[in-house]
């Protein structure tokens, strides 16, 4: 049997619920070994965490830097490191772990700023690791089936793209920690709901239509009294395939939950796809009747298949989602460890820069009521 690569987590204790995510998403295809974390913001929760997970008691750490210093010198030091941490954190956690040479996998979005994401990015291309960021919607199998149709001209040349992301659990101004840091531009950075769940959508958009943002025009919001970040945005788009899009999103909408949705409209067809209903895609072609394609049934690409984990008719849905990009991670750090080629599957440290560039440009925008280039 294949070892299990050696991993830890910075952040993610056993009160925080991305971190159960990640957890539960690793151990699916049993290629993690959680060895190591320093699990909180505080010594005294990172031991109570490192005790409730089982973790050996010398491999629970105070602080990521503790953490970081010791794994180096130990002879099995953690090979993966993911951080699951308010967004704060992300950079100088991210830019230390890839400067001691370990693998990362980062929540979303990746750092506060471009000039902080692209010193990350040259990091990473520096020390020769490899970096995840956690678009987890890019690993549904019928997102991935969507990609491949529009790639391969299922719908002919896309014109326009809609995507949208509402929650409404931020409608009020108390909900609690999450909400505090998350509308705490001090923590969360500049944006709110532009890059809590904004930087989702925008991933998405790209990763099925293989076009990247160009120009957009945005408009932010704060409905809240008194908040700091938006809680609102619409963003028209200009694509690098010549197609036009549009981009909203919401953490104010009462009533929804975590309603993400994609269409992508084309010269010959249309592709729609529900993460609240994820395991279907409707196709529809010019002049045909709807097709709709079902995750595992019949129809569906390579890329689709193997992203699939139950029979058709057994749900899917956002853990076995997480879980691919860490499967997908993981196949990468070993083709690289047996010096083989290998293309990454996962969202990589390129999506989480442009994410970050995405949210800059939108801010710009706002400000200004004008149209902003991206800078790539």
């Amino acid at each position: 049997m294949t070892r299990k690569l050696r991993w830890g987590l910075v952040g993610g204790g056993v009160d925080a619920f991305i971190g159960a995510v990640h957890r539960h998403a690793a151990a699916l295809d049993g290629q993690y070994d959680l060895v190591a974390g320093a699990l909180s913001s505080t010594p005294e929760r990172s031991q109570m965490s490192g005790q409730v997970l089982g973790l050996p008691e010398d491999r629970v750490y105070d602080s990521w830097e503790q953490m970081l210093k010791r794994e180096r010198t130990r002879p099995d030091p953690v090979e993966v490191v993911s951080i699951v941490t308010p967004n704060h954190m992300h950079f100088p956690v991210a830019l230390a772990a890839v400067q001691a040479g370990f693998h990362v996998i980062c929540d979303k979005p990746l750092v506060h700023t471009s000039e902080q994401a692209r010193a990350l990015e040259a990091a990473v291309s520096e020390s020769g690791t490899l970096f995840a960021v956690t678009y987890n919607y890019s690993g549904y199998p019928l997102i991935r089936q969507a990609r491949e149709m529009v790639l391969a001209g299922a719908i002919g040349e896309v014109r326009k793209v809609q995507v949208e992301y509402h929650q409404g659990w931020l409608a009020r101004e108390d909900q609690g920690k999450q909400a505090a840091w998350r509308t705490d531009p001090a923590l969360s950075g500049p944006a709110g709901a532009l890059g809590d769940i904004g930087t989702h959508a925008e991933q998405l958009l790209s990763y099925v239509t293989g076009q990247d943002i160009t120009s957009l025009s945005a408009e932010l919001t704060s409905f809240v009294p008194g908040r700091a970040v938006d809680d609102d945005a619409n963003v028209r788009l200009r694509l690098s395939g010549g197609a036009r899009g549009l981009l909203t999103c919401s953490q104010v909408e009462i009533g929804r939950e975590n309603d993400l949705r994609l269409s992508v409209f084309g010269t010959l067809g249309s592709l729609g796809w529900c993460q609240e209903d994820p395991n279907v895609l409707i196709f529809d072609r010019l002049d045909q009747p709807r097709q709709i394609l079902t995750r595992g049934g019949p129809g569906l690409g390579q890329s689709a298949q193997a992203a699939t984990r139950l029979p058709a008719g057994h749900p899917e849905a956002f853990i076995e989602a997480f879980g691919n990009i860490y499967r997908d991670f993981a196949a990468h750090v070993r083709a690289q460890t047996a010096g083989k080629a290998h293309s990454p599957a996962y969202p990589t440290i390129a999506d989480g820069v442009r994410g970050v560039e995405f949210v800059e440009a939108a801010i710009e925008s706002a400000s200004g009521n004008n149209w902003v280039n991206l800078p790539r």
